[in-house]
């Protein structure tokens, strides 16, 4: 199993080792065979709507922001080559992710889960959009990629997702 690099900044500890376990929980997942390289920014609303104004020019806060660096499609794509990886680290890096905190927060009671789910969701949705995975639509692809993300969870956390019962 590759031993793979990841970077986080803005986090506290306990939030950190969530990241790490969903991250690797992710990649485990998706198999990449390669030493993988992932930097995670935490921000607050404030942080992640200028960078959503910057780089989608949406003026707005949102939840998470991933910044691919490969070219893949379902997780899929070219091999990365020698000269791909960093000399320092032995790593392919597959890019950014920048979460909002303040969104994850408001997010979890919004959607009657707890921050740690909310959060670990947000991780692995990013990290599959990373590995070229997309929800472009309403459809197949959306519904395969909600797949994933909840098979990721329940091996990152280990328990499904909250359901809500009916009021009878």
């Amino acid at each position: 199993m590759p031993l793979h690099k990841i970077e986080i900044t803005g986090a506290d500890r306990k939030t950190e080792k969530l990241i790490r376990r969903c991250i690797r929980a992710a990649l485990r997942y998706e198999r990449v065979p390669f030493r993988a390289k992932v930097n995670v920014t935490v921000t607050d609303d404030a942080g992640i709507r200028e960078l959503n104004r910057e780089h989608r020019n949406i003026d707005s806060p949102t939840d998470v922001l991933s910044f691919p660096l490969l070219d893949w499609v379902d997780g899929r794509g070219e091999m990365p080559q020698p000269w791909d990886y960093d000399p320092d680290t032995k790593c392919v890096e597959l890019g950014d992710v920048v979460i909002s905190a303040e969104r994850a927060r408001a997010q979890a009671v919004e959607f009657d889960h707890s921050f740690e789910r909310e959060c670990g969701y947000l991780v692995v949705h990013s990290i599959l959009h990373l590995l070229g995975y997309d929800h472009v639509d309403e459809g197949p692809r959306k519904a395969l990629m909600r797949g994933f993300e909840e098979d990721i969870m329940l091996v990152a956390l280990g328990k499904p997702k909250k359901k809500k019962l009916a009021k009878v």
